[in-house]
């Protein structure tokens, strides 16, 4: 019955999430010592759960950052190239005269935005 008081409520969770929350109650163990010291020993321990989770999230985004660096190389590669070839479409079509180096280099800038 669900209310029934002697029923452990993490029973109610899905069978996945109940081992979600047991994972983090095992990670939060180290700072027992410290949670046991609180007025409040539970929300103590939520605090302490969270800290793990903090931990996780930080070590996340570290590994995404490590993951992200080299495909940003391979965009900025990218964009050098395609840089290159408007550049040469453009000369190729207008073949521009040297006094019109400006006004070149501003169209291949406008397209770059594209």
């Amino acid at each position: 019955m669900i209310f029934d008081n002697e029923t452990d409520w993490k029973e109610l969770l899905r069978e996945e999430d109940q081992q979600i929350l047991a994972e983090l109650f095992e990670k939060s163990k180290d700072k027992k010592c410290a949670y046991c010291q609180a007025d409040d020993v539970k929300v103590a321990q939520l605090w302490s759960a969270m800290i793990e989770l903090k931990k996780e999230l930080n070590e996340q985004k570290a590994m995404i950052s490590m993951v992200e660096q080299p495909f940003r190389a391979i965009v900025e590669m990218g964009e050098i190239e395609k840089r290159k070839t408007v550049e040469r479409m453009v000369r190729e079509l207008l073949k521009p005269e040297p006094d019109q180096e400006d006004a070149t280099r501003k169209l291949v800038d406008s397209l770059m935005k594209f």
